[in-house]
């Protein structure tokens, strides 16, 4: 019963009317977030993992295999933490109790492989709702404790549909940076479904993205946003997310300077953070503007050497450019989206070295 290390799905068949073909390959570590529409199958890849529905194919996590030719295991053992888009606590018990439920009631210390009580509720900052009611919780309050509850049972897999849809924007931008300690905390792996790019952008490190029933593609975060020929980067709201480290705080202009691959951004930030901090970096296309040359004199703090990679037409009236950041173009990846215009104005064309002039960037710190 031995498989590769990460998470392979391929599954195919009909559920009702609808046909369903997922064939991916996910790391053992980190979120894969399955993105896509509404009604695209994202849900019923998760629940054919799970082992609540059942297709043809090939299910296989972290080396065991829990579906194939010959093998399919039921639900109960498959070592799966389920979190759905609603909270769905036990409305009898408390907050301890229902985090409890998994190990019968017994508060179990952490251990090689294995979270304990004390570690998910600092996590997931529940200790002080610990003998509350769970309708005296918020709709935030009620999926960290889902969340909890989830990872107490103590699974190889985390599994996660849409745990923000129900919640407001204001809970949801509150919730996402438990989300995010649990990301950079845990060794277990996570395969989070939305339709919302932002959480996206935010938590994924690898991205399925599926349409219609099928994968669309199945990659790290970073090369499916920057590749030209998937839809996301031909979107009007087509950005690219980098891991930064902190490297320094200006206190009198509060700008924080992060150090990404080929290259370093200031960004706003009301407070300092200790040097080595991780954060990650949204840079969308359309606040990226070319430059043949430094400007000698501009209000845009960002200017980054980088090089064209590759370029493809969006329409006849604008272009969609990839960069590689840094002199020879080796760095990170952003995208660049510029008018015809521009780009014969200017002579453009690929393996041409540029000025990246970013003029904004959203920050998430880790």
């Amino acid at each position: 019963m031995s498989g590769g290390p990460g998470i392979e799905v391929a599954l195919a068949g009909s559920l009702g009317g609808f046909r369903l073909d997922a064939r991916f390959v996910a790391p053992a570590k980190g979120i894969t977030a399955l993105f896509g529409p509404s009604g695209c199958g994202k849900t019923s890849v998760l629940r054919c993992i799970a082992g609540l529905q059942r297709l043809d194919g090939t299910c296989r996590v972290a080396g065991e295999t829990w579906q194939d030719g010959r093998v399919f295991l039921p639900p109960h053992r498959r070592a799966v933490g389920y979190v759905f888009q609603e909270a769905s606590l036990f409305p009898h018990m408390s907050v301890r109790g229902n985090l409890l439920y998994s190990s019968r009631g017994r508060v179990l210390p952490a251990a090689p492989g294995r979270i304990g009580f004390d570690e998910a509720v600092d996590l997931l900052g529940l200790g002080r709702l610990m003998e509350r009611a769970t309708h005296n919780l918020s709709g935030g309050e009620r999926q960290r404790v889902a969340v909890g509850r989830a990872l107490l049972s103590q699974p190889r897999l985390l599994l996660m549909d849409e745990p923000l849809s129900a919640l407001d924007r204001q809970t949801r931008d509150e919730i996402l940076p438990f989300l995010e300690r649990l990301h950079d905390t845990l060794e277990i792996p996570a395969v989070y479904v939305t339709h919302d790019i932002s959480e996206v952008e935010r938590l994924a490190d690898h991205l399925v993205l599926m349409r219609s029933g099928r994968v669309e593609a199945a990659g790290p975060l970073g090369d499916i946003q920057a590749d030209t020929a998937l839809p996301l980067a031909r979107q009007r709201d087509a950005a690219v997310s980098l891991e930064a480290v902190v490297a320094g705080y200006d206190g009198r202009y509060g700008l924080v300077r992060l150090e990404v691959e080929g290259g370093s951004f200031l960004v706003p930030s009301p407070t300092g953070h200790p040097e080595g901090t991780r954060a990650r970096l949204r840079i969308g296309a359309g606040e990226v503007s070319l430059a043949r040359e430094a400007p000698r004199s501009t209000s845009i703090l960002n200017l980054v050497p980088a090089r064209i990679r590759s370029a493809r037409p969006i329409d006849d009236r604008e272009m969609i450019l990839v960069l590689g950041l840094g002199a020879e173009g080796g760095g990170a990846t952003l995208l660049a989206r510029v008018t015809r215009m521009s780009w014969d104005h200017l002579g453009l064309e690929p393996g041409m070295a540029v000025v990246a002039q970013v003029k904004s960037a959203a920050l998430s710190l880790r």
